[in-house]
Order: structure tokens, then sequence, then C-alpha cells
């Protein structure tokens, strides 16, 4: 690469420019001499975007900051100082949003970055926001499909697969083990590196360096942060509904047996199981999917493909789709959580939180029950 293979004294004065656009600026414009070296080159030949686009973008990161550090303190104040929340399962939830949070605690230096329209916060800033992006992203993958076991472990098999603390504990801190390598390696630059990237106002691990030690790194980490996640993810999900879809059929047909409609009392109120099931999973699932399969693809096709495929307007799509994730995961799995929106109402009354307390629940659905069943043990008697 040219750049890397140069001296400082080689490389040209500010401010760079087209020689055939009439003056346009490239992209690295206003960057110091010493900081070319960490740049791809790749990015180095594309105009500088307007300054709007910077701006707008530095308004998004700004919303999806104070979204996600609101939406996820909330989830780790509740579920840490509520003690009807302090289970098993619920430590998986409070580790994803710890991910989350630590993930958009980042913004601010790509907020810096855009208003002053490049690579403003330097080498430094550069490696700070890379790393907090990989711990967090892979942590996030690996919690996903940790939550997917745990509840795919307690429907599938309720009395035997209960999730204990000590068990949980365990699985957290290997999913910490499994994720601190793949972002010390690159900050090291023992394997791989981080880089800026799209319009240099953000980072994350090189992958348009054309070495085969890159490529198998991006290759590696593309097998273990996305494929494996994902992998798990799909498979604990379709068996849940595979399971669920199973257990109605066999109380269906039970039901047909004993001439009855139906064994649940609640057959005709709301939705069956079955569809709520597949409606949880497929929303986790799509979630997951379209937040983090752009940033997959776009590494392999940076690696393996047409690099002038990655301009860098299509870049930032990924990176934003990556961080919007961050804001959505406390919606999906925590403010739909009944305990979690009670112990909310009780702690911050003026959200105005309407939701049934799970004691008057449980009564209405033992007179639902009784209701039910009295014809039917009136007409056997």
């Amino acid at each position: 690469m040219i750049l890397l293979n140069s001296t400082i004294s080689d490389i040209h004065p500010l401010p760079r420019i087209m020689d055939n656009s009439g003056g346009t600026r490239l992209l690295g414009w206003n960057i110091p001499p010493e900081e070319l070296v960490h740049i791809p080159e790749h990015w180095l030949v594309y105009p500088e975007p307007e300054a709007s686009i910077h701006y707008l973008l530095a308004i998004l990161y700004t919303a999806f900051f104070i979204m996600s550090l609101v939406g996820n303190g909330l989830v780790l104040w509740i579920f840490s100082a509520a003690k009807s929340l302090r289970t098993p399962s619920n430590m998986f939830v409070v580790n994803l949003a710890f991910c989350d949070f630590i993930m958009m605690a980042k913004a601010p230096i790509f907020i810096y970055n855009a208003f002053n329209r490049g690579f403003a916060a330097g080498h430094i800033g550069c490696q700070v926001f890379a790393f907090i992006g990989s711990l967090s992203g892979i942590g996030a993958g690996m919690t996903n499909a940790c939550i997917a076991y745990d509840r795919y472990t307690t429907i599938s098999n309720p009395l035997e697969g209960k999730l204990t603390m000590i068990k949980a504990l365990v699985m957290i801190s290997c999913l910490w083990t499994y994720t601190i390598p793949w972002a010390v390696l690159p900050l090291l630059e023992v394997w791989g590196r981080f880089v800026p990237e799209g319009y240099l106002t953000s980072c994350s691990f090189d992958y348009f360096m054309d070495t085969f030690d890159n490529r198998m790194f991006v290759a590696v980490i593309f097998t273990f942060s996305y494929v494996i996640p994902m992998t798990m993810i799909i498979y604990f999900y379709s068996q849940i509904v595979s399971h669920v879809i199973s257990h109605e059929k066999a109380l269906k047909e039970q039901a047909k047996k004993m001439n009855v409609e139906s064994l649940r009392s609640n057959a005709n109120q709301g939705q069956s199981a079955e569809i709520r099931i597949a409606k949880a999973a497929i929303t986790i699932c799509f979630l997951y999917v379209a937040s983090w399969t752009p940033y997959a693809v776009m590494a392999i096709i940076g690696s393996f493909g047409d690099a002038s495929l990655l301009t860098p307007g299509v870049t930032m799509i990924p990176a934003v789709t990556c961080k919007l994730v961050a804001c959505l995961d406390p919606w999906v799995y925590a403010i739909s959580h009944p305990r979690y929106r009670i112990e909310l109402q009780k702690r911050l009354p003026w959200l105005a939180i309407k939701e049934e307390n799970e004691t008057a629940s449980t009564n209405t659905g033992h007179t639902n029950v009784t209701q039910t069943n009295s014809p039917a043990d009136g007409a056997h008697g």
C-alpha cells in the first residue's frame, strides 16, 4: 500500500483536492499528514460529502445516543434494583442491556467527528470507538444466542431445563471470554487492525487490507461473531416454534377425544400460544438479521469481493443499522416484560404505565377456569 510504505515527507501537504473536478475536496482533506497512514487508501479517492450529510448523521446518532442510554439505563436500573426481577434468565437481559448501553456510549466520538467533518478524534479516538464497538456488538450477538437457548430449554423442558444462577453466571463468563479476544487482537494489531470507515467518522476492523493474514482474520471473525450466534438463534427459536405447535396439536387431539372444544380455559380469548411465540421468535430473529447482516456482508465484500461497491455512503448504512438495534433491544426484551412494567410503574408513576398486577391477573385466570369448566363438570356429573 502506497501510504503505508511512504514516509511522512512523501505525503503532500493539505488540502488534498481532485485535479480533474474543479478543486473538489477528497475525503481526508482536513487530516494531518501523520494521521493519513492510519486510513485505508480505498476511502481517500472519494469526494468529501456535503456538510449537511455529516450534520444529519450527527443529529441521528445524538437521537440514538439518548434513546439507548435512557432505554437501556432504565433496564439496568430496574432489573438490578427489583428483587422480583433478579432471576437467572433476566441476567441475560441485563447483560444485553449493558452491551447496548456501551454500544451507544461511544456515540459522542462519532458525533464529534461528524460535526468536524472527518477524522477529528484521531487515531486514539478511532481505536476506542472500534474497541467498544467490537466488545458490545459481538457480546450482544452471543447474549442473544444465550437468551434463545434459555427460552428453548425452559419451554421444551420446563421441569429440568430451568436455569440456575450459577449456570447463568458461568454462561455469561464464557460469553465474555469468547468475546474479548476479538476486540483485543485488532486493538493491539496482533491480528487485524482498527481503521476509519465510510466518511471517516466511524471505525471498525480493516476489511480492505489485501494480505492473507487480514483476509483470514475477516473470515474467522465473520464466522465467530456472526455465523455462530446467528445459527444458534435461528435453531433455538425454530425449535421453540416447532415445540409449541406440536404441543398445541396434541392438546387439540386430546380435546377431540374428550369431546370438548378445547382444554384451554381461555381458548377463545386473545391469540393462541403458538402464534404469540412465533411472533416473538420472528421479531427477535429479524431484528438481529436486519441489523448485523448488512455489516457482515459488507466486510466479506471488502475482503473477498468487489471493493468498488463499497462507497462511503453505502457503508454508512450498515453502521447505522447496528446502532439502531441498540435502541430497539430494550423495547423488544424488557418493555414487553410484565414484571418490568409493574416495577417501572412503581418507581416512575408519572410515566402512567397501566400494567395489571400479577395477582389480579392470576385471580382473573382462576375465575375464567371455573366459569368455563363448571358446565362441563355438570354435564359429566
